[in-house]
């Protein structure tokens, strides 16, 4: 009776770590592909909130170069 009550907190264990891996790996994907445009979307926003009215070159947004951009194209 008991070793049945060990194998189902075994089972269960097992399972939480296999979520907690995919859920690890999908945030490192996701940080991967989008961490610059995160950065720089928290960046423009820290700067707005300030009252800093700056702008930034879409080359540091991950876009051309040649324009800015405000937290509003963000």
């Amino acid at each position: 009776m008991f070793k049945r009550i060990r194998e189902r907190k075994g089972q269960g264990m097992t399972e939480y770590i296999i979520i907690v891996a995919v859920v690890a790996i999908l945030s490192l994907a996701i940080v991967y592909k989008f961490g610059n445009q995160i950065r720089n979307l928290f960046w423009v926003s820290s700067k707005e909130l300030a009252g800093q009215n700056e702008t930034v070159s879409e080359q540091n947004a991950g876009t051309k170069s040649d324009e800015n951009v405000t937290i509003k194209d963000l």
